[in-house]
């Protein structure tokens, strides 16, 4: 999302804008949830509303009225209405509306779009629609939308039956959008535990794109994880090995380690099979760890720097994933998402 812009001392976009913008932030700062669906929900209540309606509502004090429309967030909208920016937005702009890293970003720059995203259809917070809004605003020029697959419950993982719904809502973004930018239909489908996808091969076959993660199991013995992702990685429909290790650096999920596994075997079968390894961005994640993201660049792997972004403002955590591949050395033709989306799509497809 770009940065804030003034004009006549105000909010260039008005009160929607400067909404999403704070929720933006929030995100982008790893904020818990709760305190950007305020927001969020005050952006979708006030949309629609014709720009007279709105002004009358808050010269006399009833945007609460509103459905979504709270105390903090109708200040906002106030405020906006008036021409300033709003004081919230203001302080967020000093505190997380900088840079996220010192370097990446020249790699940052090439990169054309993200392959690893999530949406209110499985674990993510928003819908699909602000997912890709937020996509072009960040200058992409394509996101692959990757929920869970349905063994994964906890992250409310898409049944073939909702994933083939959900295609229909991407193709209708896309005629909608009219060429400007390109949703691209994907999965993060779990590894399961002997190597097998959790998603039937019919399903598969209808997407562009997709991620292969193990999420169950982390700590099940080095011999057995190896053999799982290296029969993953061999399927045919593996595109990207997502987050190799499951680890857990930082934040309020807490400290996790990592699985244990034969590197190299993984890595070679990634290079053999010209499956991506992801360089997850997430800074709780930052996976592969250096050693071995080294070792994937010496064996000659391809990779896809990835946000894993579950809300909009995640979408800009892909810079922590190229300062990091500028650091091992990475050149920018082996990270697939700097390509173009014609030669991304052809080699996705399975040969």
């Amino acid at each position: 999302m770009p940065p804030m812009t003034h004009e006549a001392g105000g909010y260039a976009g008005g009160p929607v804008a400067a909404l999403r913008r704070i929720a933006f932030l929030l995100e982008r700062s790893r904020a818990d949830t709760y305190k950007v669906k305020a927001f969020r929900s005050a952006a979708a209540a006030i949309l629609s509303l014709p720009e007279a309606e709105l002004v009358e509502l808050g010269q006399s004090g009833r945007l609460t009225t509103l459905a979504g429309v709270g105390k903090s967030t109708a200040t906002v909208i106030e405020e906006a209405l008036e021409g300033r920016v709003p004081e919230r937005l203001r302080a967020l702009e000093n505190t997380d509306g900088g840079p996220l890293t010192k370097g990446g970003h020249e790699l940052r720059a090439q990169l054309k779009g993200d392959l690893h995203s999530h949406s209110d259809w499985s674990d993510g917070g928003s819908p699909i629609e602000e997912m890709a809004m937020t996509a072009m605003e960040l200058g992409h020029d394509y996101l692959v939308l990757t929920d869970h697959s349905p063994r994964l419950r906890v992250a409310n993982g898409l049944s073939a039956a909702r994933l083939s719904k959900q295609l229909g809502v991407v193709e209708a973004v896309n005629d909608h959008l009219s060429g400007q930018f390109r949703l691209l239909k994907g999965i993060e489908v779990d590894i399961l535990d002997d190597g097998s996808l959790d998603q039937s091969e019919e399903m598969l076959a209808q997407l562009d794109l997709r991620v292969s993660s193990v999420h169950s199991k982390l700590q099940m013995d080095s011999e057995a994880m190896t053999r799982r992702m290296v029969a993953a990685v061999r399927n045919p429909w593996t595109n990207v090995l997502g987050h190799c290790t499951g680890r857990l650096v930082t934040g309020s999920r807490g400290i996790r380690g990592q699985s244990h596994f034969d590197a190299r075997a993984v890595f070679e079968a990634c290079a053999a099979n010209d499956v991506a390894v992801e360089i997850n961005a997430r800074p709780e994640r930052r996976d592969p760890p250096t050693r071995l993201l080294e070792l994937a660049a010496e064996i000659g792997c391809v990779f896809s720097i990835d946000s894993d972004a579950h809300a909009p403002g995640q979408l800009d955590f892909l810079v922590y994933g190229t300062e990091r591949a500028e650091a091992a050395g990475i050149h920018p033709d082996r990270i697939i998402n700097t390509w173009p989306a014609e030669r991304l799509l052809s080699w996705a497809r399975p040969a």
